[in-house]
């Protein structure tokens, strides 16, 4: 595959200005996937200027909200038609399963429909009683205007479809910038905006790194909005960049989420099962690449041997291989230096006294992949347990109380997901409402629901996506007073 016209600006589909291209790996053989091009500053202001245009003069910011929605429900039936296609588009990019790649494209439809179905049933505004007959008072929404969205590399279609969906559903227009490493379902996305009837400039797309093109957008001063989701380091500079104009900022800035297991959870057969079944669902799905993987483990001490000795065995039998091979439940990571970066934590963590229980090395095949990797006796001190790996290690902690899990899972910089394992209901609220995280889980872990927010505490970001906040993310707030019978009221004698 190979298509190097994969900007789209004002309707068209082009080549980087200066003729720069980018190849982008299959993860699972590190083979050529698709050559693109590899935008650049000069790209990054025509793409806002398009967005510009459409905003300030198009007819999409003026569209009826019923309108707007019925586009988005169209995209969505696109998605479904062509599900097949991109979820193979998915699974070969970012060398997940081809079974996620279909869940993925089946989450991305939902979001459409939700945020069609949320402005459809709206209002013209709320009205505000001034006390008097004789004021009109309501309180309006309007589009922020030209929205730079960032999205990240390891599920690329579906962050673009949490930013895209609440956008355009307000009446923005954006410019979107797709990991370099990870862009080929994005553009497919956008071709099926344009299909859906998008008017040409609403939707722009550039792909190339974050610097210069996210750099440019972050800081460009006809950007009055930049969503991103990635890591801390990038986010911060994101913020820097846009502080200069003022604009809105939306992070979502990952997270080093806990999964709390009490021993009255595993109390039974059925019970122990699932919970460890769980726990190696919520350390390595997709290889462990997602924002809110449950990638420490804080067992009850008197089950954690019993736990972890289980939790190993099924760790080791767990199936690599590419996504779209029969059989397989885990994918490669998504690039050399993802995997480098994942052992370089796994070497720090041994030498810091971790025992190896499972995995922590390399399978003796071609591409990305690492073996899923748990590591026991690990403590707040190691770096393992601190920073964001974002690969496929697990480490295990212990506790002996309530309130003693509680301060190890809040004992983080970040705050993003969390859950716990309980068979007593009363315990499970309280520790879910003990816990300083976006999202807390009671006996399950990872689903989310469109109709809720998503987003976390401290250095896992600003704002919310999905649900009623993710849409005020993309809209202003006005307050518009009409007095209905004006007069005088003679403050200046004159």
């Amino acid at each position: 595959m190979s298509d190097q016209k994969t900007i789209h600006i004002a309707g068209t589909w082009r080549s980087a200005i200066a003729g720069a291209t980018r190849e982008v790996l299959d993860p699972a053989d590190a083979t050529v996937l698709a050559v693109v091009a590899e935008g650049g500053i000069a790209d990054t202001d025509a793409a806002v200027a398009a967005a510009r245009a459409a905003f300030d003069g198009g007819e999409w910011p003026r569209t009826p909200v019923r309108e707007r929605a019925a586009l988005l429900r169209r995209t969505a039936d696109l998605l479904h038609r062509d599900r097949e296609r991109l979820g193979l588009l998915e699974s070969r990019d970012a060398g997940k399963t081809l079974e996620e790649g279909r869940v993925d494209v089946d989450c991305v439809a939902d979001a459409f429909r939700y945020f069609a179905d949320l402005v459809a049933g709206e209002s013209a505004g709320r009205v505000v009683d001034a006390g008097t007959p004789d004021v009109h008072s309501v309180v309006v929404h309007e589009p922020v205007g030209v929205c730079a969205l960032i999205t990240p590399w390891n599920y690329p279609l579906l962050q673009a479809s949490w930013k895209i969906a609440p956008a355009l559903a307000a009446g923005n227009t954006f410019v979107l910038k797709p990991s370099e490493v990870t862009p080929l379902s994005t553009a497919a996305l956008i071709g099926l905006l344009a299909e859906a009837g998008l008017p040409a400039g609403v939707a722009n797309l550039v792909t190339g790194p974050g610097d210069p093109v996210g750099a440019r957008l972050a800081a460009h001063p006809d950007v009055a909005l930049v969503s991103f989701t990635g890591g801390v380091t990038s986010g911060t500079k994101v913020m820097r960049a846009a502080a200069d104009s003022v604009k809105k900022v939306a992070l979502e800035l990952g997270g080093k989420n806990p999964n709390i297991v009490f021993a009255d959870a595993c109390t039974t057969e059925d019970g122990f099962d699932t919970a460890v079944d769980q726990a190696l669902n919520a350390a390595f799905m997709h290889s462990g690449q997602v924002c809110s993987a449950g990638s420490r483990l804080i067992v009850e001490e008197s089950v954690a041997e019993r736990f972890v000795a289980e939790l190993a065995a099924r760790a080791d039998r767990i199936r690599l291989g590419r996504g779209t091979d029969p059989g397989v439940e885990c994918g490669p990571l998504v690039s050399a230096a993802q995997r480098e970066r994942t052992e370089e934590y796994v070497a720090s963590a041994l030498a810091e006294g971790a025992v190896l229980r499972s995995g922590g090395e390399r399978p003796d095949a071609p591409g990305y992949f690492y073996r899923p990797t748990v590591l026991d006796r690990c403590h707040r001190g190691m770096r393992v347990v601190r920073e964001e790996v974002f690969g496929p290690v697990l480490t295990v902690e212990t506790f002996r109380t309530e309130a003693e899990a509680v301060a190890l899972a809040n004992d983080t910089e970040y705050g993003l997901a969390g859950a716990v394992w309980t068979s007593d209901p009363g315990r499970g609220r309280r520790v879910a409402g003990g816990l300083r995280h976006g999202t807390v889980w009671i006996n399950d872990f990872h689903p989310y629901l469109p109709q809720a927010e998503w987003g976390g505490f401290g250095k896992s970001g600003t704002g919310r996506e999905l649900g009623p906040s993710g849409l005020a993310e993309y809209r202003e707030t006005k307050h518009v007073y009409q007095n209905l019978a004006p007069r005088p009221v003679r403050w200046f004698a004159g």
